[in-house]
This record gives structure tokens, C-alpha cells and sequence, in this order.
């Protein structure tokens, strides 16, 4: 069953392209799988499971407090694997065609108002280079909508300020140009001339465009750490996540007529259904307005 599941594998890495993240995500919930078939089912062969066996996991999942987010992928992730076994004839049928999705209750993506942004946009004190990187990296995410792996992904080649955009590379290595604003390109112009250069090492000689102070590209970690103070100190009360300024940029421009078309390209979403999300929050938004301002509402 191991070699199976490294087939499987390998099949995501190669033929389809899968972003890393998710590639992990596949082999933790496929492992966790074939565990239980082995340890509690004692089935050795895959092609003798049957759908009660993948019932019993899902019971097994739930027993163990796993939430029905997570019992979902659980499913996309073993429905994706008999199917892949089926197609290369390494089984005779596929025991998970009849398993039914929990339904998900989709929670709308917490965004940020007009005035909020402009004070997170402005917290960054760009009196040094640590302040002109800071205020740079706000100002690009809510330009473009990008997401906050790709903006530590990009490259300094992936910036053209003279044109007009960032060429970046999303999920499953797919690439997309996005178009910059005048004040983001500003910022950066400005980050290019006075802050990158303060963070260079002579010995990483890092391409990335945003650096940390060893002069490494910045991670993850770190940039969540750099927007956690910038917003305590603007006074943010609400709860931000690095994906807050994309899901910000999206809402607002829905808000004001943007295509929902265009905003799925510049989002890099593969489905139309997921960026429709941001105008359920449109709505919402102007609920709110119209019950906080309405005097007969």
C-alpha cells in the first residue's frame, strides 16, 4: 500500500503540478488513511477495500474530534487516490465513488473598511529600511491581491515598475501578471533605491525582493510577525491574517464594479465559485451601511 501511495504521489508532483503545500497535505491525510487500513481494518491490499471500510474511517475521523473541514479533505484526498489506482489498473474498482461530502459551512473571509486599510497601509514608519520594506510589502499585497507566499516568493526580476505589474507564480506553478497601482509602485521605487540595498548580504547575494536582516529571504513566519505589530500598532481591533489585505482588495473591488472575471484572474482562483464569495461579503457590507445609516431601519 506504501508504494502505492508513493506512486500516487509522485503522479501529483509530476503530471499535475501540485503546489508543495498541498502535496503535504495529500500525503498526511493519505498516510493517516493507509495507517488505519492497515492497524485497525487489517487490509494489506487496496484493492479488497470497500466503502464501509472508508465509512469507518470517517467515524473514526470524527471520534477523534477532526472537524468537518477536515473530514472533507480527508475524502478529496482518498476519493483522488482509488481513483488515480482504478485509472492505472492497480485495482479493479473504486470503493469511494459513493461517499458522500459533509457540507461545509462556508464562513465569510473577515475584510478590512476603506479607513482600516489606510491606517494599516500607513503604520509603517518609513524612517529607516525596515519601515520602507514594511510599507512596501502592505502596499504590494493590497495592490495586487497576491497571496502572502508569493509575495515572499517574488523575485526582484518579477517586478516591473516601469510597465506596470508583478508577474508572480501561484498554486500549481501557475503564472499570472497582475497589474500595480501608482502609489504601490512608488513605495517600491522607493524601497528599491533607499531600503533593499541596507538588507543585501555579500554573502547569501539573496534575488529575493524582500530580504530580512540577514539578508535571506523573508519567510512566512516572519512577515506574520512584522503585521501583527504593525497592526497593534495602528489600533486595529479586528483580527488579521496575512490573507486579510487579499481578501480586503478583492471586496473592494467588487464594491466598486469590477468584474467578477477579472478579479478571479488577478486572485489567481481556478474556480469562478470560489472569488463569488467576496460579493456575498459585498452585500454584507452594505447591510450594515444601510442599517447603521437608514433612520427607518
Amino acid at each position: 500500500m506504501e508504494d502505492n501511495l508513493k506512486d500516487f504521489i509522485h503522479y501529483l508532483i509530476v503530471e499535475k503540478g501540485l503546489a508543495k503545500n498541498t502535496i503535504i497535505s495529500y500525503e498526511r491525510d493519505l498516510k493517516s488513511y493507509v495507517k488505519y487500513l492497515r492497524n485497525v481494518e487489517s487490509i494489506k491490499d487496496l484493492n479488497v477495500v470497500q466503502r464501509t471500510q472508508i465509512v469507518q474511517f470517517l467515524k473514526f475521523l470524527k471520534e477523534q474530534g477532526k472537524s468537518t473541514k477536515t473530514m472533507a479533505r480527508h475524502i478529496a484526498s482518498v476519493r483522488s487516490f482509488h481513483q488515480f489506482l482504478l485509472r492505472e489498473k492497480a485495482v479493479d474498482h473504486d470503493p469511494s465513488v459513493h461517499i458522500e461530502t459533509p457540507q461545509l459551512e462556508r464562513s465569510l473571509p473577515k475584510v478590512l473598511n476603506m479607513q482600516e486599510v489606510e491606517t494599516l497601509l500607513d503604520s509603517p514608519k518609513t524612517l529607516d529600511h525596515y519601515g520602507l520594506r514594511d510599507k512596501a510589502m502592505l502596499e504590494l499585497l493590497y495592490a495586487t491581491g497576491i497571496r502572502v507566499s508569493e509575495l515572499i516568493g517574488l523575485n526582484m526580476g518579477d517586478v516591473h515598475l516601469t510597465m506596470g505589474f508583478v508577474r508572480c507564480i501561484g498554486k500549481g506553478s501557475k503564472e499570472r501578471i497582475i497589474p500595480i497601482g501608482r502609489t504601490a509602485t512608488m513605495v517600491l521605487e522607493q524601497y528599491l533605491q533607499e531600503g533593499r540595498s541596507r538588507f543585501v548580504s555579500k554573502k547569501y547575494r539573496d534575488e529575493a525582493l524582500f530580504l530580512n536582516h540577514h539578508g535571506k529571504r523573508l519567510s512566512r513566519q516572519g512577515f506574520w510577525k512584522i503585521l501583527k505589530r504593525l497592526t497593534e500598532e495602528a489600533g486595529i481591533e479586528k483580527e488579521l491574517t496575512p490573507h486579510t489585505l487579499r481578501h480586503s482588495f478583492a471586496t473592494h473591488l467588487l464594491e466598486n464594479g469590477a468584474d467578477l472575471r477579472a478579479v478571479q484572474e488577478m486572485l489567481g482562483h481556478a474556480d469562478i465559485s470560489t472569488t463569488q464569495i467576496y460579493t456575498h461579503v459585498s452585500k454584507t457590507r452594505l447591510k450594515d451601511v444601510y442599517k447603521q445609516h437608514h433612520p427607518r431601519a
